[in-house]
């Protein structure tokens, strides 16, 4: 039988084997999460986003101009068919534009691609579909045949256009914000840099050590 002093000792070789082993095994326990492992693991809903006013605002824009675009796909006839057409055209352009920046805004995919500036991208998609929803409309207000698919088309043009609108407004206010956020920080940097060196040149034992 072994004693006390046996037990122990074994306990210690055994505990000193097992680090070894422990050590030296390609299968190591990891600390990593799960999520950073899988590919799609790091998209998340941003529902603060989907819930603040340009979340909504982005809903509204996508139905609206959905809805326009099933209205005008639903004429059967057309003559001339040009307003049909450019209708057309913008609806579904707005549409998948406006869907995609949607699901960048909303799944926080535009901070994977920090080299575009998305709020000067909003910018442009809402001014130019408020632009162009508006021209779309009044042509096909101007060359309908009083039908109520393109009755509904010319009203959900509109609708679309002053969310459209709307939109374009407050994206201008959030890009000159973060415009002069921006010009601001620069200018902070810049004199912090300025003062730094001023503080050098009055500090002769400084210059002695360069020199």
């Amino acid at each position: 039988m072994r004693n006390g002093d046996d037990l122990e000792g074994f306990d210690g070789e055994a505990s000193s084997t097992s680090m070894i082993s422990g050590a030296s095994s390609p299968y190591q326990p990891t600390t990593e999460p799960v999520s950073q492992r899988r590919g799609l693991g790091g998209l998340r809903c941003d529902l603060d986003y989907l819930r603040g006013t340009f979340g909504r605002i982005k809903l509204a824009e996508v139905v609206l101009a959905l809805i326009a675009f099933i209205c005008i796909e639903t004429i059967m006839e057309c003559s001339p068919c040009e307003g049909l057409y450019f209708f057309e055209f913008v609806s579904c352009s707005a549409l998948v534009v406006t869907g995609v920046l949607l699901l960048m805004f909303s799944l926080n995919l535009h901070t994977r691609i920090p080299q575009i500036n998305w709020n000067l991208t909003d910018l442009v998609n809402t001014g130019l579909s408020t632009f162009f929803f508006f021209i779309a409309s009044v042509v096909l207000a101007a060359l309908n045949h009083k039908t109520g698919a393109e009755i509904a088309a010319v009203i959900f043009g509109f609708l679309a256009m002053a969310v459209y609108a709307v939109n374009t407004y407050l994206a201008i206010k959030k890009w000159r914000m973060s415009s002069r956020q921006q010009s601001s920080r620069q200018t902070s940097d810049y004199i912090r840099a300025r003062t730094e060196s001023r503080e050098v040149d009055h500090r002769p034992e400084i210059q002695r050590l360069d020199a």
